[in-house]
């Protein structure tokens, strides 16, 4: 089976503009996101509560403490929440609940809702949102990717950029190196530059 395609920056870009187009388009904007700049699977990102991001007051968390059972492992990890991906998380929370104030919202029943609904109100599963993934790849005319595409380009870019295998195993949540490897492209621009340092 073939893995799943990595996206550069400007077929990211490409997808987000799609994305824009669609009714539910800062959710799907928000959950493409926390693949692409937090390397989370998608079963993840399924699990996510709203009192996962949103600290008890108001303000987004700069980590996400997963559960185990939140983890394709069984095993809890952290993830690390960039800036831009922050404040992405904060403008779709103002849309989604934009009849509550963020901080009101932490006593509300809505605060262990999951963070991503599906149009019935309930939350994805892994499968639904890997489904969901991959229509929105098709419709924007991207061949070759999936669910996994966001988590690939994320361990593919930070290795490009030279961040040390251990931190990419911590930030991917794996034990073993070989499994971060496999999940990291050689791209033609990294094949130039490294040439370029002899």
């Amino acid at each position: 089976m073939a893995q799943a395609r990595t996206l550069n920056d400007k077929e990211l870009n490409l997808l987000l503009l799609y994305v824009n187009t669609r009714k539910h388009a800062a959710r799907d904007r928000a959950m493409l996101l926390m693949t692409y700049w937090a390397g989370m699977r998608v079963g993840e990102v399924a699990a996510l509560r709203v009192k996962d991001v949103l600290a008890a007051d108001g303000t987004m968390r700069a980590e996400i403490n997963l559960t185990a059972e939140q983890t394709k492992g069984r095993r809890g990890r952290t993830v690390i929440l960039a800036d831009k991906l922050r404040k992405e998380l904060m403008q779709y929370l103002r849309l989604r609940f934009s009849y509550i104030d963020l901080t009101a919202l932490v006593a509300s029943a809505s605060y262990h809702m999951p963070l991503f609904a599906t149009q019935k109100r309930s939350g994805f599963n892994a499968n639904t949102a890997a489904y969901h993934f991959h229509m929105l790849y098709k419709q924007a005319g991207i061949a070759g990717a999936s669910s996994h595409s966001g988590r690939r380009s994320f361990l593919t870019k930070l290795s490009s950029r030279s961040v040390p295998l251990r931190v990419l195993m911590e930030l991917a949540g794996h034990r073993h190196a070989q499994t971060t490897m496999r999940y990291c492209d050689v791209t033609a621009d990294m094949k130039r530059a490294a040439v370029e340092l002899l």
